[in-house]
């Protein structure tokens, strides 16, 4: 007998043991599963969320490149700052890196570290003692490499960085400097770079970042934190796409970043995607539910209107405001981790979406949404399936690998071993994670017999699943 032809109340209960057989299946190879040597899986790990998440609960085995933020840039071109707590922490870091064959480096800036870079790399004399700087510093904690995550070469970033129009040309110096020291030949170089490539002179994207591969093992694209426009709605932070969104919603994605980072010199194989493991909120001036009851996708409008001005915190982690380094007040940031949206009572502890919660997926983004019905939050964040469909990307368009901000957004591993399996083996299928320069004269076509090929993998245990009514 052929399932087809199973009465259907019979053949009904057949698919929910074979869901249910896939599931048991399938979670004992997601928690065993480890890095692969031939991509990058890393992740950015934080020094003031030690206390909460310590050195011991990092998944070693599932990473092969960690990396630790951050030590900021300084007046003094002879000093990058580290707290008093990352002196202490930075050598046991290494130390479990290295007893776990991970690769691990210091990530020089972020948002709120780079005010000095542009005045560090400005001059021949600057750069060369910039260059003894960085080296003394993976000299001294014996780092396999220095991440640097300058934000942004140019252009402003925080609101009182140093910025010259010379900036990305002096970066590429500086850079090509480090790498002709000893220390320097050894280290591995990457960089955290915006959805764009790096201005030139002009003050526009760069149209040539070739040489920058020729320094560079690897640049991390910060596909997150990508803003919304108040007038047309609430978007997605972290979209794998954006052509689709309405016009004045279009603010960068992992694939035109990828596209517009390949047109420009940098080789896919030389590209990593960063990935959040946190969602953005907002605060929604009218109600996007025009149902009762029901979590479904339809329940839900795209690009609800919010208040821009209004901000909530978000998780523990999440800060009520204040001043920033800059001396202007900010307000709290409205950022929920992944862990941070089931402490909150968005998601169960399982990751399902909890009562009262509303839950829509936009196949435009890729990326899920959740809505608080009683307090009018609502949450653009990542979950196990946008995960999953960033690795597919990143396994068809042949990318270097991921990069997670940061490890201790993460729950029990379920974002991280989500896209490991995807960026080794492939993701779910969707037109969007076809290769980058792919064509097709019948893209539905292919990717019925994708489907078809990956669902061979299911066989076996169909079978099994199927056996008391195929007896």
């Amino acid at each position: 007998m052929f399932p087809s032809l199973l009465p259907l109340s019979l053949l009904a209960t057949a698919v929910c043991a074979l869901e249910t057989a896939l599931q048991a299946r399938a979670e004992p190879l997601l928690n065993s599963i480890t890095r692969s040597n031939s991509t990058i899986s890393a992740a950015w790990y934080t020094g003031w969320h030690a206390r909460d998440f310590p050195l011991s609960q990092v998944s070693w085995s599932k990473y092969t490149h960690l990396t630790y933020a951050f030590a900021i840039t300084t007046p003094d071109v002879n000093t990058l700052a580290l707290d008093i707590s990352d002196e202490q922490l930075l050598p046991q870091f290494v130390s479990l890196a290295r007893q776990h064959q991970v690769k691990s480096s210091v990530s020089i800036g972020g948002w709120t570290g780079s005010r000095w870079f542009s005045q560090n790399v400005i001059t021949p004399q600057n750069r060369t003692a910039f260059v003894n700087t960085v080296t003394n510093l993976a000299k001294k904690y014996t780092l396999d490499g220095i991440d640097f995550d300058w934000e942004f070469p140019g252009i402003q970033g925080i609101g009182c960085n140093e910025v010259d129009p010379q900036d990305t040309n002096n970066f590429l110096t500086f850079l090509q400097e480090l790498r002709t020291t000893t220390t320097g030949k050894k280290l591995i170089l990457s960089a955290a770079v915006s959805d764009t490539p790096w201005v030139d002179a002009t003050g526009s994207p760069s149209m040539n970042v070739s040489e920058f591969s020729n320094v560079l093992d690897y640049i991390a694209i910060m596909n997150y934190d990508v803003r919304s426009n108040p007038v047309v709605g609430a978007g997605p932070a972290s979209p794998l796409d954006d052509s689709c969104a309405p016009v004045g919603a279009r603010f960068g994605s992992a694939m035109s970043a990828v596209q517009t980072w390949s047109a420009a010199g940098m080789p896919v194989n030389k590209i990593v995607l960063g990935v959040p493991a946190y969602g953005h909120s907002f605060v929604l001036t009218s109600n996007p539910d025009s149902s009762s009851g029901s979590t479904t996708n339809a329940t839900l409008s795209a690009y609800p209107q919010y208040n821009p001005s209004l901000e909530k915190r978000g998780d523990s982690w999440d800060g009520d405001g204040g001043l920033d380094v800059c001396g202007v007040m900010q307000g709290p940031g409205g950022v929920f981790t992944y862990w941070g949206l089931k402490e909150q009572g968005f998601l169960e502890q399982d990751g399902s979406v909890a009562d009262g919660i509303k839950y829509r997926f936009d196949n435009c983004s890729q990326t899920p949404y959740l809505y608080n019905i009683s307090t009018g939050i609502y949450v653009s964040y990542e979950n196990d399936l946008s995960y999953a469909i960033k690795g597919g990307f990143i396994h068809s368009a042949g990318l270097k690998g991921f990069a997670i901000w940061e490890a201790g957004g993460d729950s029990n591993d379920t974002l991280l071993n989500s896209i490991l399996n995807a960026t080794q083996y492939g993701g779910p299928l969707t037109s969007k994670t076809q290769p980058i320069n792919a064509t097709s004269s019948s893209p539905s076509t292919s990717l019925v017999l994708e489907g078809a090929r990956s669902m061979w993998r299911y066989f076996p245990v169909a079978l099994l699943a199927l056996r008391p009514w195929l007896a």
